[in-house]
């Protein structure tokens, strides 16, 4: 295994860091305020013109779509193992993957797109989000079903000539609450009666098509995430054409696990970066405060939470690490456990910094005067998303088991 990071990548996080230092970071209080403004003047899901204007400078400076690798519509794309050191630059400012065109779910959206789409459909879809002129959402999880395992979704799609017309609920559609979202990727169950992972397909629904309803917006701990939103859709009695299927009936699942793969490693990459930054505020935090006579930072608690902090961090930068280059090596399937291993372990790791970063911050870490208390709520999310901690560990112990545990025949020589 080698991470060690290519000229171009060494050259690419150089740009992103001054990037951030002169575009990003200065607006993080506009970006708020101008979400603040919107939501008071009842324009909640209204795109912000920061992150419009961050994203044409973003361009020209040639910090686009670099998430994407091996296609030839978006050559700018780097490897798995490549990204990670920018996305986790990216992962330190909640909206600065967007700056980037590299959020989710619109990146885990372009993969699929990329890779099962007709040519057609990435014509009429893919391109457009390359260019940053639309937004997309995924609609998989549902409020009636427990949505950890795919094959529970019960939304429907049944053929009917030459469209299909799709009939659900689906609920936490990030992405779905903004005006710029113009395109669903869509997982519903198209055979009731084919084996278990036949049942499921995907297809794509315009956001206008007639039917589709977006319901209400979904708070996470108190936070609307606007103008992206997360919302719960009604998709009733929708029809779209036969040739919006992704790659055929029944192959949904096989999708999911391909889309799924990609998305966890890269909100793991993000999660390292918000961990770093928990430990910065934190050092800074600490050392600027006296308490009981001499600088907090000087204390034992605070130099042991220090060090656990920046080990935990390096551990789970490493893994990060050879998750993406087992991606990039041997593929997806092989790598599933370093990839549901890293997707267990960075939200942890973030989450355990940010705590002792609020802690060391006192009444202030809380508060929304620093990005302590929301990132904290973003990490506890993602032990959820893409699916739960528990799902993956099961994964992971089956893994372990099957490497550990000889099988009959071998038992008996």
């Amino acid at each position: 295994m080698n991470f060690d990071y290519s000229g171009r990548v060494r050259s690419l996080s150089a740009q992103l860091l001054a990037f951030m230092d002169r575009h990003v970071y200065p607006n993080e209080r506009v970006f708020l305020q101008e979400i603040a403004d919107n939501r008071a003047a009842g324009k909640t899901w209204t795109p912000t013109e920061v992150i419009e204007r961050l994203k044409v400078e973003a361009r020209a400076a040639g910090l686009w779509n670099l998430f994407l690798p091996n296609s030839p519509r978006a050559p700018e794309g780097l490897s798995n193992l490549e990204y990670a050191p920018l996305c986790e630059i990216m992962g330190r400012v909640p909206f600065a993957a967007e700056v980037f065109n590299c959020s989710a779910p619109d990146t885990g959206n372009m993969e699929t797109l990329e890779r099962y789409a007709s040519e057609a459909l990435k014509d009429r879809w893919l391109e457009p989000l390359l260019r940053g002129e639309i937004r997309s959402a995924f609609l998989m999880t549902e409020p009636e079903v427990a949505s950890s395992d795919a094959t529970n979704i019960a939304c429907r799609i049944e053929r009917d000539g030459d469209h299909y017309v799709i009939n659900g609920r689906k609920w936490w559609s990030s992405g779905a609450g903004d005006p710029r979202c113009k395109i669903y990727i869509v997982m519903g169950r198209t055979d009731p009666d084919a084996p278990r992972h036949a049942q499921q397909s995907m297809v794509l629904v315009p956001a206008e098509t007639p039917g589709v309803e977006v319901l209400r917006p979904l708070h996470v701990f108190g936070y609307d995430d606007a103008p992206h939103g997360h919302m719960e859709v009604l998709l009733k009695d929708v029809r779209v054409p036969v040739a919006n299927m992704l790659l055929g009936e029944g192959r949904g699942f096989e999708i999911a696990q391909g889309r799924l793969g990609p998305g966890r490693i890269h909100h793991c990459m993000r999660s390292i970066g918000v961990a770093e930054r928990a430990l910065e505020l934190m050092c800074q935090r600490l050392s600027a405060r006296v308490a009981f006579g001499k600088p907090i930072a000087t204390q034992g608690v605070w130099l042991e939470r220090i060090a656990e902090s920046r080990l935990m961090i390096e551990q789970a930068r490493l893994l990060t690490l050879k998750a993406a280059w087992l991606m990039d090596t041997v593929g997806n399937k092989v790598a599933r456990g370093e990839i549901a291993m890293i997707k267990v372990v960075a939200p942890n790791v973030a989450l355990q910094v940010l705590d002792w970063a609020i802690q060391a911050h006192g009444a202030a870490g809380v508060s929304d005067d620093f990005p302590l208390a929301y990132a904290w709520a973003s990490q506890r999310t993602l032990r959820l998303a893409d699916g739960p901690d528990e799902v993956h560990r099961n994964a992971i112990a089956k893994f372990e088991l099957g490497r550990q545990v000889p099988r009959p025949a071998e038992a008996a020589r």
